[in-house]
């Protein structure tokens, strides 16, 4: 039971941990601006001694979990796309919108302990804001396990992005079946439009939403949607409900000496890793990302500097911390990649 509690604990404060992250949407100028001036060289300016790239031939990773055959799965922001539906519903305003977007353009790989990566999951949408915006992708934002089943979620579909295929694919929680065909159990799009939070932003406003972070927990999932400001439930068969509307917020809050959080977690000595995209300040600035480790006193500890956007964090079951690492700005060219972190 104690071992149960703990785990239920840590997953639960990961969860609360998953509202602080950041619309990197809404930041998109910064981000497109900042990465275009890093140029593409080295993804890590100066890497610590306990940082090794484990995995490349990534196009915007994000989140990332290791799956029950032991091997890292990591959702991908993907390409974008060049199809428009202005004139065919609502559509992200200026500067950061009109989306264009395509089907297939994003997927989920699967990359060995050797590092080697294949796709598991191909055929997913991805959408891109505007050139202004520096064309800043969205497409699979994280994945999760239940059991033996892999569950996706998707942030760059939906109408107001540019998707246009025939049926229209909104964003959704998608499961992978055996055969590995996918099947949209729960409509997040339609979720949101029929079930809007207390103070939205007009002037930042994605009609589909911009899901970001997603864990299993038990039998059901739960979801965090930045740009509106909400954390969701969605059970196994797709049923969904609202757990708590941050809209107040727009789903930023602050972490005490912390900025732009993007990751949170607990290993198995109950030490709390935070991970920060960016850590200048001002505008959001490529080589700045962060991981730290919070003692129980507060005292943080860096663990990992010279960071390229990291996005998304998970522990391996070697101890180690695996980040996406360039995971916003750079052309989608494959430079995206997984770094392996170890900790002392």
């Amino acid at each position: 039971m104690k071992t149960n509690m703990k785990k239920m604990t840590n997953q639960a404060v990961t969860i609360i941990g998953l509202t602080t992250v950041l619309s990197a949407l809404a930041l998109g100028s910064a981000f497109g601006q900042s990465a275009s001036k890093a140029g593409t060289s080295a993804v890590v300016r100066s890497a610590p001694n306990n940082v090794t790239v484990f995995a490349t031939g990534l196009n915007n990773p994000r989140g990332l979990k290791f799956g029950p055959d032991g091997n890292l799965y990591v959702a991908e922001g993907g390409i974008g796309g060049a199809d428009s539906t202005e004139g065919c519903c609502e559509q992200v305003i200026p500067p950061v919108g009109p989306y264009t977007g395509s089907v297939p353009g994003s997927r989920i790989s699967k990359i060995d302990a050797n590092g080697v990566r294949t796709t598991a999951v191909d055929n997913l949408p991805s959408s891109q804001t505007s050139a202004t915006t520096g064309n800043l992708t969205s497409g699979a934002a994280d994945i999760a396990f239940i059991g033996e089943t892999l569950y996706i979620l998707l942030a760059g579909a939906g109408c107001s992005h540019g998707v246009s295929q025939v049926p229209e694919m909104p964003n959704g929680l998608l499961r992978v079946n055996a055969d590995g065909t996918t099947e949209l159990i729960a409509n997040l799009s339609a979720f949101v439009k029929a079930n809007p939070v207390a103070h939205p932003n007009p002037g930042d406003f994605e009609p589909d939403g911009t899901w970001y972070s997603m864990i299993a927990l038990g039998d059901t999932l739960y979801a965090v949607e930045p740009n509106h400001g909400e954390l969701d439930k969605i059970t196994a068969s797709g049923q969904i409900s609202r757990i708590a509307d941050i809209s107040a917020s727009q789903g930023h809050i602050a972490i005490e000496g912390l900025t732009t959080v993007l990751g949170l977690l607990f290993d198995g000595r109950d030490r709390m890793y935070v991970l920060e995209t960016s850590t200048a300040p001002g505008d959001p600035t490529p080589f700045t990302g962060k991981v730290i480790r919070v003692d129980r006193s507060g005292h943080q500890t860096e663990i990992a500097s010279g960071l390229f956007f990291p996005t998304g964090m998970t522990l391996g079951p070697d101890g180690a911390l695996y980040v996406s690492n360039v995971g916003f700005g750079p052309p989608p060219v494959g430079l995206g990649e997984i770094l392996r972190i170890t900790v002392p």
